[in-house]
């Protein structure tokens, strides 16, 4: 389980097979049965064989981290508040102004149900488990970005893709910076929210 094939084997089923696989039509509970066995074995090699102990990282400092994210949060508000005013006006804030009960829900059922466990594999797992494999410390974060967007090839949005691999890209340098599930989570919920928010959440799967 702990040898360079095993860990490469392992990667290549996990990270490229499964999700290029979810962009093919067949049936979604089979999709979710395999979804939820690939999820446990993650939790499972987590805990029993790399022996990871969950942490908010004690040692960072809370108020460099929210500079930063406040920072990169509003460059991306002021883009993609650009990009969904000069594309489809009407989606802009559409769902906080006219449903925001919705808009409640959906915030929070994303950052608890949809984030965390997203971060668990694509940061804290791929981390944890294939740093080994890479010498570069650069293309190991640039092949997490780029999984990360494979992850979300079956929304088959060209897009979508682009998001998530610069959103992968900023996710990895946080947690390879800080090595905090809970944090890098936070970040991804912070920016997710705000594509939601803003107007985006439909090209992103977010019911509106």
């Amino acid at each position: 389980m702990d040898t360079r094939l095993y860990k490469s084997i392992e990667f290549l089923i996990i990270f490229i097979l499964l999700p290029v696989s979810f962009a093919i039509n067949y049936s979604v509970r089979i999709k979710m049965g395999i979804g939820l066995l690939g999820f446990l074995y993650i939790v499972y090699v987590l805990l029993k064989v790399e022996k990871k102990v969950f942490k908010i990282a004690p040692n960072l400092k809370w108020q460099k981290f929210w500079k930063l994210t406040i920072f990169k949060l509003v460059i991306i508000a002021v883009l993609t508040t650009l990009f969904v005013w000069l594309t489809d006006s009407t989606l802009l804030f559409n769902v906080l102004l006219n449903k925001p009960k919705l808009w409640v829900f959906i915030l929070f059922i994303y950052s608890f149900f949809s984030v965390y466990p997203q971060e668990i594999i694509y940061r804290t797992f791929f981390f944890e488990r294939y740093k080994g494999l890479f010498k570069k410390e650069a293309l190991f974060v640039f092949v997490n970005a780029v999984i990360f967007a494979l992850g979300h090839i079956f929304f088959k949005n060209s897009l979508v893709i682009i998001l998530t691999f610069f959103g992968g890209l900023l996710f990895a340098i946080t947690y390879n910076r800080t090595q905090s599930t809970v944090l890098v989570s936070i970040e991804h919920a912070v920016y997710g929210c705000w594509l939601f928010t803003v107007g985006m959440g439909d090209m992103l799967g977010f019911p509106a």
